[in-house]
């Protein structure tokens, strides 16, 4: 119990960190960039060795696959859902119409920004920190059966960790013009303490349930993650990083693969 929640704590602990960044400073769209390809280059081991592995191990590979679909699936679309409520009425030309992501709002966050409505920035950071709930409560349940099971999670922790920090620090950058600095970091907070609690459930109940049951949240974390990769993170890192974004991504995953190892 007291591990999980030391893992939950110093997992969640980047929202709060990434807020408090957010509301207080205003960041180089490259350096934006790079922390976003770190995380991603992070979650790729997570999701390879942690979650999707665990997964076909306990399930097999048809469980698995359902899993990590299903995820996909729901996290795309949500997501969607959710950059619709982040830019309210706008209409996109076919030629940007994938151009990023409406709630990673990197430029509420960056040094040269240029001017922007506040309601939908504020929308913005608001579908973000929606869209870290979703993302993060599998992630985190999943944390909390590698725990509990005794199988590490170092590296599923330090994904987890390097994705929340920049994600909460544009989002809580985004919402500045809409609420209060108090507001916002509680805000996420919130979200944190309710990550917290998906890591100790996953290190209590769901850590003896049957193999095959846990396989598909586990799967379903996966998937969740993956879409997040192709929807999110690393576009929008492209977009302001550049091919340079390619070596941070290979860091984020080499530092996060060497910390499963351990």
């Amino acid at each position: 119990m007291w591990t999980s929640l030391l893992f939950g704590a110093v997992a969640s602990s980047a929202l709060i960190i990434g807020a408090l960044i957010g509301v207080r400073f205003e960041l180089p769209k490259r350096v934006l960039a790079i922390l976003l390809s770190f995380a991603a280059g992070a979650l790729i081991t997570a999701l390879a060795f942690e979650l999707f592995e665990d997964s076909y191990e306990r399930g097999g590979i048809w469980r698995a696959a359902l899993g990590l679909f299903l995820g996909a699936i729901v996290f795309t679309v949500l997501s969607a859902l959710l950059d619709r409520w982040a830019q309210p009425g706008k209409r996109t030309a076919p030629a940007d119409e994938f151009r990023g992501s409406a709630k990673l709002d990197t430029d509420a966050a960056a040094q040269e920004r240029p001017a922007s409505k506040a309601s939908a920035r504020g929308a913005a950071g608001l579908a973000l920190l929606a869209a870290v709930t979703l993302d993060g409560v599998p992630e985190n349940v999943a944390l909390g059966v590698s725990l509990g099971e005794g199988t590490g999670g170092l590296a599923l922790l330090a994904a987890i960790f390097v994705s929340n920090l920049p994600e909460a620090l544009v989002g809580a950058a985004s919402m500045k013009e809409r609420m209060s600095s108090p507001a916002i970091v509680g805000l996420w907070a919130v979200c944190g303490v309710l990550l917290v609690a998906a890591v100790v459930l996953g290190a209590g109940p769901l850590s003896g349930a049957d193999p095959e049951t846990v396989s598909l949240p586990l799967a379903f974390a996966a998937g969740a993650v993956i879409a997040s990769l192709a929807d999110t993170l690393m576009p929008e890192a492209y977009e302001h990083g550049g091919p340079a974004v390619a070596l941070s991504t290979a860091a984020g995953f080499v530092v996060s693969y060497s910390l499963s190892l351990a």
